[in-house]
């Protein structure tokens, strides 16, 4: 047992990836409505009148509401939600890119809480923690047991609040309380920087509100480090996706101006529309167009993008159109296959649903639904081949997650994952302290992929995978 939660633990980042979304953040009115059933309101209305009287002790009226709606939007698919207050707060904080915490980036390690990289001038970074720290206790709770969301949700609060994290620093071979102060933390979603002369690395993390203001800043940089870029890796694995703005705007960086980035179409009419590489398509507010003062040489310079299995919603737009225009060469694995869009109508001043109004297309017309986008070079994570890749979902692994026509359940792709995790947790019973060896950190000097797409910027040849292949979805949909 101790070995299935230290490799659950591992893949707790992945796991959570494929479940955000592609979001328009948008409120329109309908003027018209289908009839009401009258005889299930009547019946929902019974059941309410029933759990109210009959139940075992008193149940708040509110609670019984909010559940209701709950159940009747998650019912649908995968990524249609209820956002009461707490949630819907919550929500807009994820994909404004502002927070009240300590300011750390965590995975999950041996059970407890890893930090991957405190944010630079957060509390967490100035209270001295470091990558690979291990967060044993939250205040006076031990985080072994605790999930990744219980871990967020406790370093989480209101500013100017204390909490005490109990740390091991394994370097160090000891623990030590660190006290910070919580403050309102701006989440940094895209990192670069240049890997040698001539060639950068440019990541974004996820597709929040100033994404691209981020990703414009990061690539004058770039450039005015070298002038004469003579390639960039375009780095999206892991990306769960956020706005659908910025996947326009992003993409729009690279292709020339007006082509079509992505198409959109649902059941009302709201959600037939087709984005192009415009500011009039990815900018909401008005204001400067942040990709104006990019140079020149964005359009053309070689250009790699790299995803993987965690790659989805927006990330996928990004990759599907540069795949599209030949404009970047896709490379590591099948993503995750998120393609639907999101859109937020408000119920009150603090209370929305998030609801599926439309599937996206690429601009070939490709459904990225359940499929994802296939890489143009298949590359293993590792050297020595896959370790995680296996095991984590992807939307077509998700229940009630829109199908398409003659789509059939992948029962290879369950046996296999089953298969590689048996797998993992026999290793790790087999090494000493039953932990098995996270992948390195992307952007790193042991980051495989990131070497395989420097070679192929160089033209020198590249350890493609030999043992991946696509996985199918039978059947298309029409657009």
């Amino acid at each position: 047992m101790g070995a299935k939660l230290k490799v659950a633990g591992l893949l707790t980042l992945g796991a959570v990836a494929g479940a955000l979304t592609t979001m328009q953040l948008t409120a329109i009115a309908r003027n018209t409505y289908a009839p009401i059933p009258l005889e299930e309101m009547q019946q929902l209305a019974r059941a309410f009148d029933i759990l109210k009287s009959d139940y075992v002790e008193p149940v708040d009226e509110k609670k019984l509401i909010n559940d209701a709606l709950s159940g009747m939007v998650s019912g649908l698919d995968p990524h249609s939600q209820y956002f009461d207050k707490k949630s819907f707060k919550e929500f807009r904080e994820s994909t404004s890119g502002k927070f009240i915490g300590v300011g750390i980036e965590i995975g999950m390690e041996d059970g407890v809480v890893k930090v991957v990289s405190p944010i630079e001038g957060s509390p967490a970074f100035r209270a001295g923690l470091k990558p690979g720290d291990l967060i044993t206790k939250i205040d006076d709770t031990p985080v072994k047991g605790l999930g990744m969301d219980q871990a967020v949700k406790r370093m989480r609060g209101e500013a100017n609040t204390k909490v005490v994290l109990t740390v091991f620093r394994k370097s160090e071979n000891r623990s030590f309380p660190v006290s910070i102060v919580r403050e309102e933390i701006r989440v940094q979603s895209v990192r670069a920087k240049v890997i040698e002369p001539g060639y950068a690395w440019l990541r974004v993390v996820q597709f929040q509100e100033r994404t691209i203001d981020d990703f414009s800043r990061k690539l004058e940089e770039i450039f005015k480090q070298e002038p004469n870029l003579k390639g960039l890796v375009l780095d999206l694995r892991n990306d769960p996706g956020g706005l659908l703005e910025g996947a326009v705007a992003l993409s729009a960086a690279f292709l020339p101006t007006d082509v079509v980035v992505v198409s959109t179409n649902g059941q009302i009419a709201d959600s037939k529309f087709t984005y192009h590489a415009s500011p009039d398509n990815y900018m909401r507010r008005g204001g400067v167009d942040p990709l104006k003062k990019l140079p020149a040489a964005v359009k053309t310079v070689p250009l790699i993008v790299l995803v993987n299995e965690g790659s989805a919603s927006a990330s996928e737009i990004v990759a599907g159109a540069l795949q599209d225009h030949k404009r970047a060469i896709v490379m590591g694995a099948q993503t995750f296959g998120k393609g639907s869009v999101q859109t937020i109508r408000p119920l009150s001043a603090e209370t929305a649903l998030k609801i599926t109004t439309a599937r996206y297309y690429t601009p070939a017309g490709r459904s990225i639904q359940a499929k994802g986008i296939v890489p143009d070079v298949w590359l293993d994570e590792t050297a020595e081949g896959n370790v995680f890749a296996a095991l984590r979902m992807r939307e077509a692994d998700l229940d009630k997650h829109l199908a398409i026509p003659g789509e059939a359940k992948d029962e290879a792709r369950e046996k296999a994952r089953e298969e590689a995790r048996k797998k993992l947790e026999e290793q790790a019973e087999k090494i000493k302290d039953g932990t098995i060896k996270p992948l390195p950190e992307f952007g790193s000097t042991d980051d495989f992929q990131l070497a395989q797409a420097l070679n192929r910027l160089k033209n020198r040849p590249v350890m493609v995978s030999k043992t991946m292949t696509e996985r199918p979805v039978e059947g298309e949909t029409e657009h």
